[in-house]
């Protein structure tokens, strides 16, 4: 069995693509399963790391913004095309899955128009343009959302929620995550994720509000690499109850410790934030295709189960969250409405989809 994973840019697509991956693995051991990513994107390191192989397209992304590269997006768009048609030709895939990002879209074309049959997997409330696109050939489209009927043919959805690594589907022990960061079991702990490459307005808004956060709470903050050293100097000054990294490695201890999560919108952390339960206030990134990211965080907050601050307002995060902490009665009703979204055996149920297209 062939089966071809395309997409990447963000890990936001590269790890419940992985997560997919290890599924289908483990429902058909000897499954021959390639990686289709981007050139110089994250994708080109994380999958190799998790065991799997991968061929990289020379391919961007439109650029949103009046910009000089946008000159050059036929020509890369020719070129992944014509790639993506090799690859498909010699690999002869039995199906071929696309979880967005810029690779993901010539692949999906090419073996569609292959007759390889093509399983799309939308992460987010509000799809962008090219899964609009590729959805017309797609055979089946796993969605995250209910409603999704909107966009795509109704006879080929399955609401099967987003992949999430294995790890934060499974029971963490609290005290072995406090004692992995170096926190104090006697205080409350404000959890801040920019993504996997940090956020500049999140990060802007946490260091401004730090003279808010009280000594007895504690803050553990993934800042992204572009901005730790900078952070990392200016917490050196301000005080113990401040933790920073670049990257958490490990984000089913972070989550087994954080009383209160901020976090950008994108569909990973969404899904992550309901499977561990966690009362949130998700600030949406304005520089995303469509604002699907204000769309995924307005689900949230219109089933009261969870709190959003609009980008330009990140000076008061540390105010509200430490407010929330405060208020015992909305942290139980966000952590129980939140949890009514969770799909923990989303990567199942995709692996399932995904067996019976090979099968037909």
């Amino acid at each position: 069995m062939k089966i071809i994973i395309s997409g990447g840019g963000t890990g936001g697509h590269i790890f419940p693509a992985i997560a997919i991956a290890n599924a289908l693995k483990k429902a058909v051991p000897d499954a021959d399963i390639l990686f289709v990513g981007a050139k110089g994107k994250m994708e080109m390191e994380k999958v190799p790391a998790a065991g799997y192989k991968i061929t990289g397209l020379t391919v961007a992304g439109l650029q949103r913004r009046l910009t000089a590269k946008n000159l050059l997006f036929p020509f890369k768009l020719i070129a992944g095309m014509m790639q993506a048609r090799k690859v498909v030709k010699k690999f002869k895939p039995d199906v071929a899955v696309g979880v967005g990002g810029y690779a993901s879209g010539p692949v999906l074309r090419v073996a569609s128009g292959s007759s390889v049959p093509c399983l799309l997997q939308e992460q987010n409330s509000y799809p962008g343009i090219t899964n609009k696109i590729l959805a017309k050939k797609a055979s089946t489209i796993c969605v995250a959302y209910p409603g999704m009927e909107r966009f795509f043919p109704a006879e080929r959805i399955v609401l099967t929620g987003n992949p999430v690594r294995q790890d934060i589907t499974e029971k963490t022990d609290k005290k072995e995550a406090l004692e992995h960061f170096g926190l104090d079991a006697g205080k409350n702990t404000i959890l801040v994720i920019g993504g996997s490459l940090g956020a500049h307005s999140v990060n802007n808004g946490i260091k401004n509000g730090l003279k808010e956060l009280p000594t007895d709470i504690q803050l553990l903050w993934q800042t992204g690499k572009f901005y730790f050293d900078e952070l990392k100097e200016h917490v050196g000054k301000t005080g113990n109850n401040i933790k920073v990294h670049d990257f958490i490695k490990r984000m089913d201890y972070a989550y087994a410790v954080a009383d209160v999560v901020i976090s950008r919108a994108g569909a990973l952390s969404v899904s992550e934030i309901a499977i561990a339960g966690k009362p949130a206030i998700f600030v949406p990134s304005p520089n995303v295709a469509e604002d699907h990211q204000t769309k995924n965080a307005k689900v949230m907050v219109d089933d009261e189960a969870a709190l959003m601050v609009n980008d330009d307002e990140t000076d008061t995060l540390i105010g509200k969250a430490v407010e929330m902490l405060k208020d015992s009665a909305l942290l139980e009703k966000l952590s129980k409405n939140i949890l009514k979204h969770a799909r923990p055996d989303a990567s199942e149920k995709i692996a399932v989809e995904v067996l019976k297209l090979v099968q037909k």
